[in-house]
């Protein structure tokens, strides 16, 4: 069984290079626009790109998704996408609402707006996360970025997680800014086999500044799954 890593909102397929590391026989694609070919604008039109390759494997996976990849990840779960085996969300929710502010900025002023976002991605934002951050919107693009996020704002799955036939695991940062630790909680508490786990002292790009953690929830994760 091998993970299927999914990478968020404004962000390239980079966030996952410790994960990558740490699973070598994992796939990390990268989403539609960012950095291949498509433009989709809605986390279902995500979601649907990726069904086929994932399908396509014909093997057992599961699907760990970074904010707008852990809403990928469950859409693609609640699909009952062939293969899919389990669901890791990482600083993620059942619904994903962005304040307009921000969509307004990315809108009126995107440099500024990737700038003043990114040190909220992160717990204690070290200048080369903040600067790797800003350098993935920018390689994403201002049209993107602001389809991603209003992708986000639009989704919600939270009538629909009961109906979730795969375990869940909510991992999220103790001091994630973006989607607090109540988002995961109250994400975990409407899916029949689901669980929250909060990392210390992390925020939203857990993946990035707490690897060791996460990585350690996710081999954990694996040994508990059916085979």
């Amino acid at each position: 069984m091998r993970y299927v890593f999914i990478h968020g909102a404004g962000c390239t397929r980079s966030v996952f290079d410790p994960q990558a590391r740490a699973f070598p026989d994992a796939l990390v694609p990268a989403l539609p626009g960012h950095g291949c070919p498509g433009e989709p604008a809605s986390v279902a039109a995500f979601a649907q790109a990726l069904a086929g390759p994932i399908a396509a494997l014909g093997e057992p996976v599961v699907l760990c998704g970074s904010s707008m990849g852990g809403a990928i990840a469950l859409e693609l779960a609640l699909a009952r996408t062939p293969g899919v085996r389990g669901v890791v969300t990482i600083g993620s929710g059942a619904r994903l609402r962005v304040a307009p502010a921000l969509l307004e900025g990315l809108e009126a002023d995107f440099a500024a707006a990737a700038r003043s976002l990114a040190p909220h991605f992160f717990a204690e934002p070290r200048p080369e996360w903040v600067a790797g951050a800003v350098a993935a919107m920018e390689l994403v693009g201002a049209a993107q970025t602001l389809r991603d996020f209003r992708a986000c704002d639009a989704w919600d799955a939270r009538e629909r997680l009961g109906d979730l036939a795969v375990p869940l695991l909510a991992l999220v940062g103790e001091r994630d800014a973006l989607t607090p630790p109540k988002v995961s909680q109250a994400l975990a508490d409407r899916v029949p086999r689901g669980e929250t786990r909060i990392l210390p002292d992390a925020g939203h790009l857990a993946a990035i500044e707490a690897p060791a953690a996460i990585n350690a929830a996710l081999r954990a994760f694996l040994e508990r799954l059916p085979t």
